[in-house]
């Protein structure tokens, strides 16, 4: 349904839409306008019977000062019915005879679970846009597996046809699914963090309603889930795994935590080769794969207190989060606590564009060399699995 004030779009791979019941409620995710208030009706079907009650808008406090937000729509659930089947949401303003044609979805996240989780980590990547990265986008796949991913969601717009052969690749391989993300059909959607950088009716995509709906979709399937971007590493200092270092976090703060990582930067505009004795693996075949590659990396910008704090990321455990942005968690049953660096810390591998750094200000960080071998391997692999690496290159 698409009006003025809200969207919810069941006909795009229901895509806005991620329905949870939670006690005798039932959370709708939406998008809605800001600038406006409008009575909202949930129409409940209950074992073939429809129930209607008055809807409550609750909008995310982070939209950074885009018309449009992620909402979430709350249902009653009326008494005599236990567990609704399937829901829409309507302007309480409808003609009565206009409810035949009303489009329903299915209620979701029907039995809840405390263990015994299909997945043990989820990666939500959202959104991709114009996508090229293609070595970079392998790399970090790759080097999600060795840390324990099982899943990878990925919220994807559009990208260069070799991109799309490595998404394909790894959704037949069982480790990626692909969420069609086409908002921009819909709303007139920014491709930048603020409106002064790009005006539009929505931040960055509807990068924040993705999240939302990876974790909803990601509530009883995994265990973790982790919410960062392609071109963001998370990386265990004194372990070799995310399971490792969640389980040592669980101990130390107990379950149901969000855990916030530092932010590094490592502009790929530097190219230095790390101290000696250290040596970089063979990359020589991989120069006319398109993309960063991020072994070639390895030294970060000295952090200035308190920016290293900002653009962090977070690992959830899902059932005890309500609401998710980019950096953070909005609300949730426990405070987010921070990893200390010497545990854990995030690498940033991206261009920065012009600076004033020079190398000899730059800090090695050559923690990525302990999955060096392991990563080389797997990713001349899969490159020459999906024909994008000669064999003769090998």
């Amino acid at each position: 349904e698409n009006t003025d004030y809200f969207l919810i779009l069941p006909h795009v791979n229901k895509i806005f839409l991620e329905i949870k019941k939670y006690g005798s409620l039932v959370r709708v995710i939406a998008i809605v306008f800001r600038g406006e208030k409008v009575d909202l009706s949930c129409h409940l079907l209950c074992l073939r019977q429809m129930h209607v009650s008055m809807a409550t808008v609750s909008l995310h406090s982070d939209h950074f000062g885009f018309p449009y937000s992620t909402a979430d729509i709350m249902c009653s659930v009326p008494p005599g019915c236990g567990a609704p089947n399937y829901v829409t949401i309507t302007s309480t303003a409808i003609d009565n005879d206009l409810k035949v044609d009303l489009e329903f979805l299915e209620v979701k996240n029907q039995k809840a679970k405390s263990h015994s989780f299909l997945y043990n980590v989820t990666s939500c990547f959202s959104t991709m846009y114009n996508f090229t990265n293609v070595l970079q986008l392998v790399q970090s796949l790759e080097m999600l597996q060795l840390l324990g991913v099982n899943k990878v969601a990925v919220y994807k717009t559009n990208c260069s046809a070799d991109v799309q052969r490595v998404l394909d690749y790894y959704t037949r391989k069982g480790l990626v699914v692909v969420v069609p993300w086409s908002l921009s059909k819909y709303l007139n959607v920014s491709r930048r963090a603020k409106p002064d950088q790009d005006p539009g009716d929505i931040h960055y995509f509807g990068q924040i309603p993705a999240l939302n709906d990876c974790l909803y979709r990601s509530m009883y399937r995994s265990k973790y889930v982790a919410l960062h971007d392609p071109d963001e590493l998370i990386l265990p200092q004194t372990v070799g795994s995310w399971l490792k270092l969640l389980e040592q976090l669980e101990r130390k703060f107990g379950a149901e935590r969000c855990y916030m990582f530092q932010n590094n930067w490592v502009p790929s505009e530097f190219f230095l080769t790390p101290p000696a004795p250290k040596t970089l693996p063979q990359q020589d075949q991989w120069q006319n794969v398109s993309g960063i590659n991020i072994l070639a990396h390895l030294y970060s910008e000295p952090i200035k207190p308190p920016f290293g704090y900002r653009n962090f990321k977070t690992i959830v455990n899902p059932r005890g989060m309500f609401a998710v942005t980019v950096h953070g968690v909005l609300r949730a049953k426990r405070v987010c606590v921070w990893v200390d660096r010497k545990l854990a810390r995030m690498y940033h591998i991206k261009s920065r564009g012009p600076t004033e750094l020079k190398p000899k200000q730059m800090i090695y960080d050559g923690r990525l060399l302990n999955y060096s071998a392991r990563l080389s391997s797997a990713v001349n692999t899969v490159l020459g699995e999906t024909g994008l690496l000669p064999g003769n290159s090998l």
